[in-house]
């Protein structure tokens, strides 16, 4: 599968029933994987997770958008397969859902 196509795949994979973001520690996870590449390629850090304070104080787009945004970087910066794959190895009990 194309590369581009598996980062569409991803983005809806992470909105699948109902899906908003990973909880917090399985976000800050994610988080080191892309603070990891970013030492490895000096490059400009995306931004934080919404998590900790930031959690309670963004809304459920917006930390989709923020989680949009950090898949985006790990594809721009080379380490998309292992973003997929940490994100894709989550269980269910790992994301935060939209609430009915």
């Amino acid at each position: 599968m194309k590369t581009e196509t598996r980062l569409n795949s991803l983005l809806e994979f992470c909105t699948r029933n109902g899906r908003v973001c990973p909880h917090p520690l399985a976000w800050e996870g994610l988080w080191k994987i892309l603070i990891g590449r970013k030492q490895q390629v000096a490059c400009r850090v995306p931004p934080r997770p919404l998590i900790l304070a930031a959690w309670w104080d963004s809304s459920n787009r917006e930390k989709q958008a923020r989680l949009e945004q950090h898949i985006r970087w790990a594809y721009r910066h080379q380490i998309f397969e292992k973003v997929d794959r940490y994100i894709r190895s989550l269980t269910e009990d790992n994301w935060y859902h939209l609430q009915n």
